[in-house]
C-alpha cells in the first residue's frame, strides 16, 4: 500500500570530521556523538518536531513549522558551540545543518522523497557550524525571529530538474533582514597547522587572493563546457576536496586518507574567503571513475582538489 504524501520541514544534521575523530579516539567520539544527538533530539522536541533516524553522526528531523526548524537549527548549532567550547579545538565535533520545505512520503515512521535528499544537499553546503534553508524555507521564515539570510545562489541537484536556490541563516542583530550575495573582501585568514599539508593549505589560501585567476595545480573544469552549461558559481572561490588516494598498498591506512581529506576540508573552510563543499558530498564520489566536469557542474563549484597518501614505516 503506498504511503502517505504530505508537506513539511526537514532538517538534516551531520557531523565534520567524524572518521578523524574515531580514528584519533574512538570511545571518546562515540560519548561525544551520543551527547551532541541528544541535544539535538531534544531541541527538536523543544521546537514541536520528531526525529525520523539517527545513524551514526546524522540525524533526520520532521517538523510542521519551517519556522520552527530553522529557529530549532540556529539553537542547535548554538547549544553544540559552547559544548564544543570547554573542548581541544582538534576534539571538537562541528555539524552542519540544512533545513528544506517540501512533499515526501511517509510509511510508518519512515520518510522518503526528494525533500530528504534536499535536504541532505543542503546540509552539505553548510559551512561547519551553519545552517543552509532552501528558498521554499526562506519564503516562510523571510522577517521572522530577526533570522538573517545570506543568498548563496541557485545550486543544481542531482535528479533534479529545476535548480535550489540556496540561504545561509544565522542569527540577527536588531530586526530581520536579508542580505544580498556577500561579496567579503577577500583575505588569507588563519592557517592551522596540518602537518604535512601545510604547503597544501598555503596552496590553496592563495587561490583566495588570486581570485578570480585560476591556479593551474587545480582542476578547473568551468571552460570545459559552453557558455550557460554550467550553474551559477558562488562569488567567491568554491572547492571541493575529492577523497584522497590511499598509495600504501595497506588498506588498513585507508582511514588515514580519509582523514587527511577531511582534515584539509575542515581546515579550509575556516577561511570565510572560500565556499567548501563538505565531507559527505565529496566522499559520495569515493571509489568512483566521475569527470571533473561532471563532480563540478554536480556541487557546483569551480575547482576540484585531487590527492593521494602513502605511508612508508613511520612516515
Amino acid at each position: 500500500m503506498p504511503g502517505n504524501r504530505r508537506l513539511a520541514a526537514l532538517l538534516s544534521a551531520d557531523a565534520v570530521g567524524y572518521s578523524r575523530l574515531m580514528a584519533d579516539d574512538e570511545t571518546a567520539t562515540v560519548r561525544l556523538v551520543t551527547t551532541c544527538r541528544r541535544r539535538i533530539s531534544d531541541k527538536v522536541g523543544q521546537h514541536g518536531g520528531r526525529v525520523v533516524d539517527a545513524p551514526g553522526d546524522n540525524v533526520l528531523a520532521e517538523f510542521p513549522s519551517a519556522v520552527e526548524a530553522v529557529v530549532c537549527a540556529l539553537e542547535i548549532q548554538e547549544e553544540l558551540a559552547e559544548l564544543n567550547a570547554d573542548l581541544p579545538e582538534r576534539r571538537r565535533m562541528l555539524f552542519r545543518i540544512g533545513v528544506h520545505l517540501g512533499d515526501l512520503v511517509a510509511e510508518g515512521d519512515r520518510i522518503y522523497g526528494d525533500g530528504v535528499n534536499v535536504t541532505a544537499r543542503l546540509e552539505s553546503l553548510a559551512e561547519p557550524g551553519g545552517v543552509c534553508i532552501s528558498g521554499a524555507v526562506r519564503d516562510q521564515v523571510r522577517g521572522k525571529h530577526a533570522i538573517r539570510l545570506d543568498d548563496l545562489g541557485d545550486h543544481s541537484m542531482k535528479n533534479l530538474p529545476e535548480p535550489v536556490r540556496v540561504y545561509r541563516a544565522r542569527r540577527g542583530d536588531g530586526a530581520p533582514g536579508e542580505a544580498g550575495r556577500p561579496r567579503r573582501r577577500v583575505g588569507r585568514g588563519r592557517i592551522a597547522a596540518l602537518g604535512g599539508l601545510g604547503l597544501a593549505l598555503v596552496l590553496v589560501l592563495a587561490l583566495a587572493a588570486s581570485w578570480p585567476a585560476p591556479l593551474g595545480w587545480l582542476l578547473d573544469w568551468t571552460g570545459a563546457s559552453g557558455p550557460g552549461e554550467n550553474p551559477p558559481l558562488p562569488d567567491k572561490p568554491s572547492i571541493v576536496v575529492l577523497p584522497f588516494a590511499n598509495m600504501s598498498g595497506d588498506l588498513e591506512q585507508e582511514y588515514f586518507a580519509d582523514g587527511i581529506s577531511e582534515d584539509l576540508t575542515t581546515e579550509l573552510a575556516r577561511n570565510d574567503a572560500l565556499f567548501v563543499i563538505s565531507r559527505n558530498s565529496a566522499f559520495s564520489y569515493k571509489g568512483e571513475s566521475v569527470k571533473v566536469e561532471e563532480i563540478g557542474q554536480e556541487l557546483g563549484v569551480r575547482y576540484v582538489l585531487e590527492g593521494s597518501v602513502r605511508k612508508v614505516g613511520d612516515r
